[in-house]
């Protein structure tokens, strides 16, 4: 028997990096996940490989997301996770002096505004369940600045982060869990194409690091699949930091 047994878990962002890491461990975790993506081909393959079902969705946008629920609902009866995750950290998205407004509101909208709608259609829900779990994916560079300026990104992941908190508290007493978990740099496909176009400025991430590494997806995973289950059933409105140390450090040693 698996920790999310029986559970149904909403993940948006699902067909890459992360959210497929975590797919992949709720449905070994015997939960019934379904996999929310633009990537269409990505998304119904994943969703095909651990039995899942997979729903096309834009986050940003109000409609989609309202029918990612719904759909979930129709198809499994209820809802009871929902891992917050989709996210974006384009090129253009840089220093407060070069990104421009529309980079700014991309960014905005796809990494924050989405959490607000996927908790908006969400929480509902879950309060017909009498309670679950919503972990919304933060960052590192929410509670402290970031090396390598990404002024939108920083600020929307702030924003998670406190929206978060709120809602955790808010929800609290409805058996409605809510934490923000803040990975430090993981090994994704995001990370990689950074590394790919400027080297230097991924390696500045780095030298950070205390634990001298990027943060692999399954160890975030791991992470995840903790908030998710009743082995975090006291905790609410967490920071949940999984950096490798950044956040504990003053200098790292080389």
């Amino acid at each position: 028997m698996g920790r999310l047994e029986n559970k149904v878990a909403v993940i948006t962002g699902a067909a890459s990096g992360i959210g497929r890491a975590t797919a992949l461990r709720f449905a070994s975790e015997s939960a019934h996940v379904v996999v929310a993506d633009v990537a269409e081909d990505a998304g119904t393959a994943l969703a095909a490989e651990i039995g899942g079902t997979y729903v096309h969705v834009d986050v940003a946008n109000e409609h989609s997301v309202e029918a990612l629920y719904t759909t979930t609902a129709d198809v499994y009866g209820g809802i009871d996770i929902l891992f917050n995750n989709a996210g974006i950290s384009p090129a253009d998205d840089d220093s407060i002096l070069t990104t421009g407004l529309d980079a700014w509101r991309r960014v905005q909208e796809v990494n924050l505004t989405s959490v607000y709608l996927c908790c908006r259609y969400g929480i509902p829900h879950l309060q017909r369940r009498g309670g679950g779990s919503i972990i919304n994916t933060a960052s590192f560079v929410a509670v402290m600045g970031s090396a390598t300026s990404q002024v939108s990104y920083t600020a929307s992941k702030g924003g998670v982060l406190s929206m978060s908190r709120e809602l955790g508290v808010q929800f609290a007493r409805e058996g409605i869990r809510v934490n923000a978990l803040c990975p430090g740099p993981v090994n994704t496909p995001l990370l990689q194409e950074l590394f790919a176009k400027d080297p230097e400025r991924a390696a500045r991430r780095l030298i950070h690091i205390p634990m001298g590494r990027f943060a692999e997806p399954d160890e975030i995973a791991s992470a995840v699949l903790f908030l998710a289950s009743d082995d975090s059933s006291f905790i609410t409105a967490s920071t949940f930091l999984v950096d490798g140390g950044i956040n504990g450090a003053y200098v790292t040693p080389l």
